[in-house]
């Protein structure tokens, strides 16, 4: 097979790279266009954790009564702290709503470059690597609420709760991110099996030290700090531990009865 080097010069290279980062960017700059037109909206669904919460508490655990119409549940102490939150949730928001077509567009900018074999990994790579980014932060945003709720509940029975709206954005963010990044973590056990770096018996045999490593990257990567996000990372990540072991010695087995076939 041919690599895009005999057929494209270096200038073709860079004017094609061009074109996928300008369809990109403008997608992007869409998605963000739609999140800034429905913020209110997506503030809603991003406050949604917190203000359940609330709603199970007296009005002073929160600072505001959230059973009350019109109460305010976020702060800014900054005249420029709304607008500059505004356009974080809509840059954020719009590289959620363009990851396909950005996808799209790395992938159409690569595959000439991959041989048949390497294109039938990547697919499944690629497409295993989003769903579980996804499935992440879900469960970060399912979990959020009482993550929250700790944290307000151990912070003092003297100490009120006031939240600024960027801080609590950014939170959102962090844990979502943390969580989907956790969530990678079988998809690079595979690949190192396929690679033939580590073996699933190696895989079974550490299992112990494997658990010991997940707890305390669960704890490093939660912004929050809480048990309560800690054990939500931790135990799917074991969980995927096993499942990255059994799929890598399904692997294991293919691949010796092909070469018992050959």
């Amino acid at each position: 097979m041919k690599s895009p080097d005999d057929v494209m010069t270096l200038t073709e290279h860079l004017g094609e790279l061009r074109v996928r980062i300008i369809r990109s960017a403008l997608a992007i700059t869409i998605g963000a266009i739609l999140i800034i037109a429905f913020y209110d909206h997506v503030l809603d669904f991003l406050t949604h954790p917190y203000i359940e919460i609330c709603k199970q508490h007296p009005a002073d655990f929160c600072g505001f009564d959230a059973n009350a119409s019109g109460s305010k549940s976020l702060y800014i102490f900054d005249p420029i702290d709304g607008l500059a939150t505004r356009l974080r949730v809509a840059s954020y928001g719009g590289l959620i709503l363009a990851m396909p077509v950005v996808l799209w567009q790395i992938w159409r900018f690569i595959v000439p470059a991959l041989h048949a074999k390497e294109k039938r990994y990547a697919i499944p790579f690629i497409g295993s690597s989003i769903f579980l980014f996804l499935l992440g932060g879900l469960l970060a945003y399912l979990t959020l609420g009482k993550a929250i709720e700790f944290l307000i509940a151990w912070s003092g029975s003297d100490v009120g709760a006031l939240f600024q709206v960027s801080k609590y954005i950014r939170l959102v963010g962090l844990m979502v991110a943390a969580f989907g990044i956790g969530f990678q973590f079988p998809v690079l056990l595979v690949f190192l099996m396929l690679a033939g770096v580590i073996t699933p018996q190696q895989l079974i045999k550490q299992w112990r030290y494997a658990l010991i490593i997940i707890f305390i990257v669960a704890a490093v990567i939660t912004p929050s700090g809480d048990p309560i996000s800690l054990f939500a990372l931790a135990v799917p990540m074991t969980f995927l531990y096993f499942v990255s072991y059994f799929l890598g010695l399904f692997l294991q087995r293919r691949k010796r009865r092909k070469e018992a076939a050959a």
